[in-house]
């Protein structure tokens, strides 16, 4: 084998650690899991959802300010990491990721090519944020990963299934992917998401 293909097999069996905390408050009310960041040259900003092909901020500020480039900063290039942390922080939504550890078996951002190596500790979370009771997974391997610490019945897209935890009952939605990659339009996404909201009283 060629030193350069040695070297290629080499680099996608790194592991690859979370760059980012969960982004939480004690008064979260929402927790949004994704599933992991894609590679740091994809960023735009120091946040979830950096990268500017992903669709998650539009989506967000078409919904909630009817301005799907509410969140894009003035280049024009990248989305505004202030804009993005003052929203959570406002609407009590609290985000993570639901792997912490993953090896990239290709070299790009799918979802498909990741290997799961860590998840995240999805119940000592929930007991961080005892206000919470709504959980959103935004895309399908979020929501693997989730099925494979919980056990409920996986919700169609758009949809929930309640989530018996201690004391709490939460409402866990299986939500369609920000990624460009999934094949719908912003529009039909933002319906979607904006239901949701409406839902769970956040609109």
């Amino acid at each position: 084998m060629k030193e350069k293909q040695i070297k290629i097999l080499k680099d996608s069996q790194k592991i690859q650690k979370h760059p980012l905390g969960f982004f939480l408050r004690k008064n979260t009310k929402v927790l949004m899991l994704g599933s992991f960041p894609p590679k740091k040259q994809r960023w735009s900003m120091n946040f979830y959802y950096p990268n500017f092909q992903n669709d998650m901020w539009r989506i967000l500020g078409l919904i909630f300010f009817n301005d799907k480039n509410y969140f894009v900063d003035l280049s024009g290039k990248a989305f505004d990491e202030k804009k993005a942390r003052n929203f959570c922080i406002k609407k009590a939504i609290g985000i993570g990721d639901s792997a912490v550890e993953i090896i990239r078996l290709k070299n790009n951002a799918s979802d498909n090519f990741l290997k799961v190596i860590k998840t995240a500790a999805i119940e000592k979370i929930i007991d961080s944020i005892p206000k919470c009771k709504t959980i959103i997974l935004t895309g399908q391997k979020a929501m693997d990963i989730f099925l494979s610490k919980v056990s409920i019945e996986e919700p169609l897209i758009g949809h929930f299934s309640e989530y018996k935890y201690k004391k709490r009952l939460l409402k866990v939605y299986r939500m369609p992917s920000t990624s460009r990659a999934y094949p719908k339009p912003l529009s039909e996404k933002a319906d979607i998401y904006k239901a949701m909201f409406e839902d769970i009283k956040l609109l």
